[in-house]
């Protein structure tokens, strides 16, 4: 049951990059303030070596844009949330930290 709940948070319309969807779900689990992460647009860049990291950049209108960097590509995020963006910057390193 708890897996349906992240997956109806995750929306996987498009591929997620290598390592980021496991973050993604880790952010969402320990995070109910969190309403949904959508994942957009996949772009290689060369500075995307080495672990998996999430920075968060501009508001939206019902959260915050962040980009994904991993295996050689950026991936846009979209985070719908009514967390501040201190806030959502410690979930999201708590998530990445949990990777190790």
């Amino acid at each position: 049951m708890r897996l349906r709940k992240i997956q109806g948070k995750l929306k996987v319309e498009h591929s997620i990059l290598d390592g980021v969807r496991d973050v993604l779900e880790r952010l969402l689990e320990g995070n109910p303030e969190i309403r949904s992460v959508i994942p957009g647009v996949i772009r290689p860049v060369r500075d995307a070596r080495g672990e998996v990291r999430i920075r968060v950049t501009v508001p939206t209108t019902n959260g915050w844009k962040a980009i994904a960097l991993s295996a050689g590509a950026r991936q846009e995020l979209f985070i719908s949330t009514s967390f501040s963006k201190d806030q959502l910057e410690q979930a999201i390193r708590r998530a990445v930290s949990g990777m190790e």
